[in-house]
């Protein structure tokens, strides 16, 4: 019998990997019509985020907090101990942090962003200046509200969506040593890594390259923090593509990347398939004894960090579950079928295909549409109307503009992110999507206008700008199906 978890031959037909799972439990999804999905995205001010979820039939929005959680998830859901104080369900979270990532100091806090919160406030002074592999949203945002300027220090092919390398989440070393020289290291509060770098479609950082950056930033006295959010696919990548590490389990591997840093951030609404949580955990214990104030102010005691015992006990069993080698590789093979359904198309998408998502190439994929009318977002909606799919803008629209000069920032990656919730989609789910995607690359000539602002916040406006359409284009008339 053929293992179900291998990949098909060289030159085989495209197939779904196996689930080392089964269904015990199923939610209704309800099929809208394209009038329906006209008059909710009107609604919505052509913005997806804002759409209700039950007019939503493929929701790859998120894979934060969407993932399916197993049946042990929810019984640990129901061992877990709601005291105020020294919950026994934050002992065990504390034990599973140090058991799989090795820190010492565990905060829990309600989610990745209130961890960013909380370490912003303690590292960043106004006038720091923070260099990572690439900005993520919220991240950027925590340290620009702290006073800091962000610095994109990731190699050059990161921004290239075809540039197909196995780890383009890496950091230019020669970019974060003229930064130190420039600025000196004394203003630079940490360096922030990202183990996937999400805004390069989920592209991985290798072990040699975090120890390169961990020698250099020894020498200058320079902390590293990890955004561990999806660290597990990023070890599953390190297994898969760097020499010498194949013969080495996942959790192995993720010890050994969260050994290269001082700290981490982390969202456990990703790889730990919870629907809310996160921590913050640090090995220096006078920053430790900082953010347990902090989180007491802004999220809670810092045994449940605005947590309920139960969410604890759920991510402390998704923990163990996330380092499973058939749990991650079906997640991780999950996406890859969809990126060669939708790649086998020629549609253009950034390569390789990353562990959480696959993104189009929208600026590649609309040609007709100017980067100041948002290709990407005018894709989002475009999705939506075909076929009740919800997608994420990842380009103009989430840059935001410029603090100093108010300007829109226009990345060279101007992306549609496809992001699959884990254990929660099925192949012929898979397939729907592919199928959307090419019927609109198939129309992609039609595309001559996209959209303009109608309302804007000042800060993360992506997720309550509404907009409206510049012209009659096809996807806003009467629909083809």
């Amino acid at each position: 019998m053929p293992d179900p978890f291998e990949s098909a031959e060289p030159g085989a037909q495209l197939r779904h990997p196996a689930e080392p799972w089964r269904i015990k439990s199923v939610e209704p999804l309800r099929l809208t019509s394209p009038q329906e999905r006209r008059d909710a995205l009107e609604k919505a001010g052509y913005n997806v985020g804002l759409l209700p979820a039950d007019l939503v039939y493929i929701d790859l929005y998120t894979d934060s907090g969407t993932n399916a959680m197993s049946d042990r998830q929810w019984a640990a859901v129901m061992l877990g101990d709601e005291s105020y104080a020294g919950s026994r369900s934050f002992y065990r979270l504390e034990e599973a942090v140090r058991q799989y990532y090795g820190y010492e100091h565990v905060i829990p806090a309600h989610q990745g962003r209130a961890a960013e919160n909380i370490l912003s406030r303690i590292l960043i002074r106004p006038g720091h200046q923070v260099p990572g592999n690439m900005y993520f949203t919220t991240t950027r945002t925590h340290q620009e509200l702290n006073g800091a300027v962000f610095h994109d220090i990731v190699v050059d092919e990161a921004h290239d969506p075809d540039a197909d390398l196995p780890f383009k989440g890496d950091v230019d070393l020669g970019k974060l040593k003229r930064l130190i020289d420039e600025v000196g290291a004394e203003q630079i509060p940490y360096v922030s890594l990202a183990a996937t770098v999400n805004m390069a479609g989920g592209q991985p950082i290798s072990l040699a390259n975090m120890a390169e950056v961990r020698e250099l930033t020894r020498r200058h006295r320079i902390p590293v923090i990890l955004d561990a959010a999806r660290a597990v696919e990023n070890a599953w990548f390190i297994k898969q593509r760097e020499p010498g590490w194949g013969v080495r389990t996942v959790a192995e591997i993720l010890r050994e990347m969260c050994a290269l840093t001082d700290g981490a951030t982390m969202s456990a609404k990703k790889d730990s398939f919870a629907n809310i949580g996160g921590w913050l955990a640090v090995r220096d214990p006078r920053l430790a004894e900082q953010a347990r104030n902090l989180v007491v102010v802004y999220e809670g005691l810092h045994t449940y960090g605005g947590m309920a015992g139960r969410d604890l006990e759920a991510v402390a069993q998704g923990i163990e579950e996330s380092v499973q080698e058939d749990s991650i590789r079906t997640r991780v093979e999950q996406v890859a079928y969809l990126g060669a359904r939708i790649g086998a198309a020629g549609v253009p998408i950034v390569r390789p295909v990353g562990g959480h998502a696959v993104f189009l190439d929208a600026r590649a994929f609309l040609p007709g549409v100017p980067p100041e009318e948002f290709p990407a977002q005018t894709l989002t909606c475009a999705l939506y109307l075909d076929a009740g799919i919800r997608s994420t803008e990842r380009g103009a629209v989430s840059a935001g503009r410029d603090p100093d000069t108010g300007e829109n920032r226009y990345p060279r990656l101007e992306l549609v992110r496809l992001t699959i919730p884990r254990r929660a989609y099925t192949q012929s789910h898979m397939d729907t999507v592919a199928d959307s995607v090419a019927r609109l690359h198939a129309r992609r000539g039609e595309f001559a206008s996209g959209v303009a602002f109608t309302h804007e916040p000042a800060t993360l406006r992506f997720f309550q700008s509404r907009f409206r359409p510049l012209a009659n284009a096809p996807l806003f008339g009467p629909a083809a199906h």
